[in-house]
């Protein structure tokens, strides 16, 4: 599920929150890494209990569109076909899922119901809900794209939602991008037969991610004085403001990369901290990062300093 950037990114955040030195016991830094990353996976299954709980308030909703009915008296949509999802029924009825849910602690839809009403109402006010209960094909597939297109275009972008995303994790706000685009992915491979581990992907994609988010903060942190003098003779025209700033921490973070992880080409070092700068930082700060970096590698480069070798880790 985590990609390198998104690591690199919860590796910034760490050091930016602690500004520990080299000196500091870093086991606090380490914990609240790996858990910033492992309350990823907390906003993914969460999302999924959301649409458990939608799919509940659908089938509640029928039931009491039902029961107003009589023969003569029908009405054009009953509020069924949404209830009968086929899609929704395959995750609501996962055992897995709801066990790793559960034992999370992830049920809190029931008290934050609100959210689930409206999101429920803005799904059946929309065009989408009119286009898929007219449709006259009922199958696994329709059921599958009709849950695609109200996530995609309803329920992802609800500005309610993201608001109450970031009320209750900080950095759930960062993670939803890359939980939204895992979650659209895991839904588009998931067929009626699919086991209950396919909604359960691994947070790591191997132990080496991994290991690089543990490595990356470590040697950040424990060369620390190298890398700050390493920054500071590249920038005598730069104020020490913008060097204690987020972008002194991307630029520690890049520099080591360079020396310390031999695998990772330098380009795609640098592309992936200027990245990261103009989504994070200020508007120059991809220009300042891409002139330091680029003046350490060609210095690197002509005295034949930690040069790289074998494939890239992206």
């Amino acid at each position: 599920m985590l990609n390198r950037r998104h690591i690199r990114i919860k590796v910034m955040q760490s050091l930016y929150a602690f500004k520990s030195t080299e000196g500091d016991d870093i086991t606090k830094d380490e914990k609240f890494l790996l858990h910033s990353i492992n309350s990823m996976y907390d906003l993914y299954l969460s999302i999924l209990a959301l649409l458990i709980q939608i799919h509940k308030k659908s089938q509640d909703y029928s039931q009491k569109v039902q029961n107003k009915l009589s023969a003569v008296n029908a009405i054009e949509d009953d509020g069924s076909k949404f209830a009968n999802n086929q899609f929704l029924k395959l995750i609501g009825n996962n055992k897995m899922l709801q066990g790793a849910i559960a034992k999370k602690k992830l049920n809190f839809w029931d008290l934050d119901s609100e959210y689930v009403d409206i999101l429920f109402k803005a799904i059946i006010k929309n065009p989408i809900y009119e286009a898929y209960i007219n449709n006259e094909t009922s199958s696994f597939k329709t059921d599958k794209q009709f849950v695609l297109d109200i996530y995609t275009n309803i329920i992802a972008p609800n500005d309610k939602l993201y608001d109450y995303f970031e009320d209750k994790q900080l950095t759930w706000v960062d993670d939803l991008p890359v939980v939204n685009t895992n979650l659209i992915k895991i839904f588009k491979k998931l067929g009626p037969n699919a086991s209950e581990t396919a909604l359960l992907p691994e947070l790591f994609k191997d132990t080496d991610d991994k290991q690089f988010a543990l490595d990356l903060l470590r040697k950040t942190l424990l060369n620390s004085s190298s890398l700050v003098k390493e920054i500071a003779s590249k920038t005598t025209n730069w104020d020490s403001e913008r060097l204690a700033s987020l972008d002194g921490t991307l630029l520690k973070m890049a520099i080591c990369e360079f020396q310390k992880f031999p695998s990772i080409p330098q380009k795609v070092t640098i592309n992936e901290y200027l990245e990261i700068a103009k989504e994070y930082s200020t508007p120059k700060s991809s220009l300042f990062l891409n002139g330091v970096l680029d003046k350490i590698v060609k210095e690197y480069q002509s005295k034949g300093l930690h040069p790289k070798a074998g494939r890239g880790l992206m």
